[in-house]
């Protein structure tokens, strides 16, 4: 018996490989109008873009230089895909396409090899754990932009959200875990728990992302047990809007006049290394921390292709399929 054919597609925001595709990189992501919205933005959206893309240039362009001259994401994602093609091999004849938000392989590339490839089954998998206007919903409507399916494609399935997944939040502790080994004090390291801001508006007009973070930080607290105190703080604010607080950069401040010493960043958010982790949290939140008064500080890497991750990925995927099997019944 044949196995049916799935076809997965995995999104992710994407960042510049190398150092001339960091402004258009920057210039695509502030035109997405779920990024930059006000009144009449459609007027302005373009203009604007160009004038804060070729303004911030030269500085993230820095970033990326001392991390490489270019965003892993593409490559790490790149990678998932594979493992997840492995972990679904013994069900399916999986195949997994990568779609970037903001740059190559970008969305429309991937809707063009999806048409190209015959397929029993279709699933969007946006990689990002938490639910958010600026991520999910950005790259869903973008995908239902340009994907135009030929005839005879089957519908797509849609996951949303998996921030409470079993085996994610197995990833994430596991991660911590690790981590926390390599303190000489384990139980005295303070968790601060990282994840990506957003702009208030945006969670006043209903974006879950918040509520989603927060629980998942108490999800992997609880499963892990530990007694360490913790705080949850937000990374890379852009613009003068009011975004999510605390910072990352007033937390350790605080933490530090507080007399914490050994701190261990937990980017919750975050299912690949790329600029807010490399760069943000490791080389700037680093440098602030220890001239602060702090001793040590670890960075927790992101769960990346873990064997856990990547079976939760694959559960995923398999309810999708079983769901849409059930509807086409």
């Amino acid at each position: 018996m044949n196995k049916k054919k799935v076809g997965v597609v995995l999104f992710q925001l994407g960042g510049p490989d190398s150092p001339g595709a960091v402004e258009p990189f920057l210039y695509n992501l502030f035109c997405d109008p779920d990024i930059i919205n006000f009144p009449l933005a459609w007027m302005a959206r373009r203009p604007l873009a160009r004038y804060i893309s070729h303004r911030r240039a030269a500085v993230v362009r820095e970033h990326y230089d001392a991390i490489g001259g270019q965003s892993p994401i593409r490559r790490l994602t790149e990678r998932q895909a594979r493992k997840l093609e492995e972990a679904l091999a013994g069900d399916y004849e999986a195949r997994c396409f990568v779609a970037m938000r903001y740059w190559h392989p970008l969305t429309a590339e991937a809707a063009a090899a999806v048409n190209a490839t015959p397929l029993d089954a279709l699933v969007l998998l946006p990689l990002y754990p938490q639910y958010s206007f600026a991520t999910t919903l950005s790259s869903l409507k973008e995908w239902n932009r340009l994907y135009r399916p030929a005839a005879g494609a089957p519908a797509a399935t849609v996951i949303e959200e998996f921030h409470l997944q079993p085996l994610y939040i197995d990833a994430l502790v596991e991660k911590i875990q690790t981590g926390l080994t390599h303190f000489d004090h384990p139980a005295g390291v303070h968790l601060v728990f990282s994840a990506h801001g957003l702009p208030l508006s945006l969670i006043e007009r209903g974006d879950p992302y918040q509520r989603h973070v927060e629980e998942t930080v108490r999800a992997v607290r609880a499963r892990g047990g530990w007694s360490n105190a913790h705080t949850l703080c937000y990374q890379s604010r852009v613009g003068r809007q009011k975004w999510l607080e605390p910072s990352l950069t007033h937390t350790l401040e605080r933490l530090a006049a507080a007399g914490e010493r050994e701190l261990l960043v937990v980017p919750i958010s975050f299912v690949t290394e790329h600029i807010e982790t490399l760069h943000e949290i490791n080389i700037e939140a680093r440098e602030e921390a220890i001239k602060a008064g702090v001793r040590q500080f670890e960075m927790m890497p992101a769960v990346g292709d873990s064997p856990l991750f990547v079976e939760g990925l694959a559960e995923l995927v398999r309810s999708a399929v079983a769901s849409a099997d059930r509807v086409a019944r």
